[in-house]
């Protein structure tokens, strides 16, 4: 049965978290005088002298009300990437406790384990690019806290099968992570939903694919109130500054705008894996629910560098394991992907 109080830390279930200035007051006033700040303003046309909310209630609501969950089970983050730091700091004690990751699959859950010094036990996919359950089951020990399952995958693309997710979520005592960066192209429902289900589970997505805005650095983990608190209590006071905060509100206002890009990225998704096949050097493209594609080639370096020449860079996943041969191309916009496939009919 699982119990957030037996994967804790017990030095992060004994934590005083800091207490800022604008945790001690919450509410409104004419004079501030109470966190250092610049009382003449900034430089700038827009004022940031004042630091912002820490824990981002407007966003979260604006969030709440696009994806049907209550901000209480909303953390937000400086990328998903600071969420999965987070995690590994909240629950895995250094030198002691393991990790399972089942590659391929995003490359920062290792390095986030390897910064934490938590040990990485890799049980690859199948061929199929499916959890090996017998694998993740023999390597689950008693300092096992994590299992990291990123679907849609990257670098491949496709979704992992549901009921083995729901299988791991109804029998591992610890935390399941599925990382639905992509979740926004893809025809499976988000694991979002199941959360009232699942106590041990946690769904991260992003706001840097589909949504467009990498450049502001803001990620999503969802979970139950208990590991919200814990993430909320161990993150930066400040950790999404306040120039995010108001261009990411704006944002989430353009729903519509949104969407319609994805059924556009989704449509050259399908252009793409039409036109790629007809070159002589694509041995196989697999099946993608995200907004990219992996294709196995005859020669990927060679064709990454005839790219790359041509000012056209793609990713080489072909030192990836159960990924050799394989480049990793995102879908463009229709211009950028006819300038890919004009390109490749002049490869050799």
């Amino acid at each position: 049965m699982f119990s957030i109080n037996n994967i804790i830390r017990e030095n992060i279930k004994n934590l005083t978290p800091y207490s800022s200035a604008r945790d001690e007051f919450k509410g409104e006033a004419s004079v501030y005088l109470d966190a250092n700040e610049n009382a003449y303003g900034s430089p700038l046309e827009q004022q940031y002298n004042r630091y912002p909310d820490p824990l981002q209630y407007k966003v979260k609501k604006r969030l709440s009300d696009i994806k049907g969950v209550p901000p209480r089970n909303i953390f937000l983050g400086n990328g998903s990437d600071e969420a999965i730091d987070i995690l590994f700091r909240s629950f895995c004690n250094p030198g002691v406790d393991n990790v399972i990751l089942v590659p391929p699959t995003y490359g920062m859950y290792q390095v986030s384990a390897n910064i934490n010094d938590v040990y990485v036990k890799n049980v690859l996919l199948t061929e199929d690019y499916q959890l090996n359950m017998e694998g993740i089951a023999e390597a689950i020990d008693k300092h096992t806290k994590i299992i990291f399952i990123c679907s849609p995958n990257n670098p491949t693309g496709n979704s992992i099968n549901r009921d083995d997710i729901e299988t791991l979520l109804a029998n591992f005592n610890g935390l399941i992570v599925v990382d639905e960066a992509y979740i926004n192209f893809s025809r499976q429902k988000t694991f979002i939903q199941e959360l009232t289900e699942y106590a041990n589970l946690v769904v991260l997505q992003t706001l840097s694919k589909a949504w467009g805005l990498a450049g502001l650095r803001i990620g999503m983990a969802f979970a139950s109130e208990e590991i919200i608190e814990v993430m909320n209590k161990v993150k930066p006071p400040y950790n999404i500054n306040e120039a995010s905060q108001e261009l990411a509100l704006k944002a989430l206002q353009n729903v519509e705008q949104v969407n319609g890009w994805i059924k556009e990225t989704l449509a050259q998704r399908d252009r793409l894996v039409l036109n790629l096949k007809n070159f002589d050097f694509v041995l196989d493209i697999f099946p993608s629910d995200a907004n990219f594609i992996l294709v196995k080639t005859t020669d990927p370096k060679a064709i990454y560098n005839f790219l790359v020449e041509k000012g056209i860079i793609v990713r080489d996943r072909s030192k990836v394991d159960l990924c050799e041969g394989s480049l990793r191309i995102t879908v463009g916009t229709p211009a950028e992907n006819d300038i890919l496939l004009n390109t490749l009919q002049e490869y050799k």
